[in-house]
Order: C-alpha cells, then sequence, then structure tokens
C-alpha cells in the first residue's frame, strides 16, 4: 500500500468533490488523503499534507486555483498539479500552465484519461492534449492585454459606459476610448459587444 499514489482533490461543489473522491478511492494504486473547497484550504493542506498529486480546480472562492498553484510552488517547485475544470479558455489554459500546472484537464474527461493524467503526472511528466495544444498556441501568437486595458474589458462585459468606467478607474473618457482601442485592436474585434463574448469565450474575464 506504500506505493499508492497520494492525492488532494480540490472543488469548490460538493456533489463533483465527492464524486472525484468516491471515484479515486475505488481505484487500488491510489489514495484521496484530503480534499478542500477554496484555494486557501488547498495551500494548507497541501502543506500538511504533501500529496503526490492535486487535483485543482480553477474557479474557487476567494483565492482562485491559479493563484493556489503558484503559491504551494513558490514553497515546493515539486508540487504536482492536475487542473480540472470546465473552463477551456485560451487564456485559462495558459494561466494555469504558467503557474505550474503538469496538466490540463476538461470535466467532461473519461475514468482512464484522469487515472492516466495522474500516473503521468506523479512520474514527473507532462500531459496537454491536441486540443488544449492548440488553444494554447492561439494564445501564444496573440498581444497580451495591458492591466488597465483588463480593467476596462471587464467593465465593458459588466455594461459600464466609457463615462462609468473613466469614474471606476479614476481616468478621462479619452483614455478610456485609447484603452478600448487598444484592446480592440488586440482582440482582432471592430466593437465592444464582441471584445467582451470573446474575452469570455477565451477565459480572458469571468463574469462575477
Amino acid at each position: 500500500m506504500a506505493d499508492r499514489i497520494r492525492i488532494l482533490v480540490v472543488d469548490d461543489h460538493h456533489v463533483v468533490r465527492q464524486g472525484l473522491v468516491a471515484l479515486l478511492n475505488i481505484m487500488p494504486e491510489i489514495q484521496v488523503i484530503g480534499q478542500a473547497a477554496d484555494g486557501a484550504e488547498a495551500i494548507r493542506l497541501y502543506r500538511e499534507l504533501q500529496p503526490d498529486v492535486t487535483l485543482m480546480d480553477l474557479q474557487l472562492p476567494g483565492l482562485s486555483g491559479v493563484e493556489a498553484i503558484r503559491r504551494v510552488r513558490q514553497d515546493d517547485p515539486s508540487a504536482r498539479f492536475i487542473v480540472l475544470t470546465t473552463f477551456d479558455g485560451d487564456e485559462d489554459i495558459y494561466r494555469a500552465l504558467e503557474a505550474g500546472a503538469r496538466a490540463y484537464l476538461l470535466k467532461g474527461m473519461t475514468v482512464e484519461e484522469l487515472t492516466s493524467t495522474i500516473r503521468i503526472v506523479h512520474a514527473g511528466k507532462t500531459r496537454i492534449s491536441p486540443g488544449i495544444a492548440e488553444k494554447l498556441a492561439e494564445r501564444m501568437g496573440g498581444q497580451t492585454l495591458t492591466a488597465r486595458e483588463h480593467d476596462v474589458l471587464e467593465r465593458i462585459a459588466a455594461g459600464r459606459s466609457n463615462k462609468e468606467i473613466a469614474s471606476d478607474l479614476q481616468i478621462s473618457e479619452a483614455t478610456v476610448k485609447t484603452h478600448i482601442n487598444s484592446l480592440l485592436g488586440k482582440l482582432g474585434v471592430g466593437d465592444r459587444t464582441h471584445a467582451a463574448t470573446l474575452a469570455i469565450q477565451r477565459g480572458i474575464i469571468h463574469l462575477k
């Protein structure tokens, strides 16, 4: 039993988390040693339990999955994470892999895909499916938004007017328009609505 792969499961949805735990615990080579419902708890349990592999959701209350991965790996660069999420936007994928995730799986994966990925990551390797690699290549070929452009884009998606965005960010309306023109060019779209739709699809922003 000593050679079983010790797993920490992190997901804020109780039913999903319990389903994963139940599924993994029937596999003879895997042992779930802990489960967390948010990023802060994930960091605490990782430090306490030192799992071999952590399954990490991205959208967590408080501290995001990406930030939790980043903080754990600052303390332990050898930490092995598999992102397990419903989000397949290229920006989500990029952020997770940049933080140090070894694999990125969508929650519609098969049991065989999950278990084989756990074994691969436990062996110190990385697993990126062709579909995920394609989205990542698209992301790498594009231009990155500045922090301010990201702020403006979030407010566009929330339905804020230029005047309201200017007030929110304490900048002039002319500066808001400059940022909008720049982000439209980077995203390759012609209007605010298309920019907001594309940004949500790609995972550049998430609606609260």
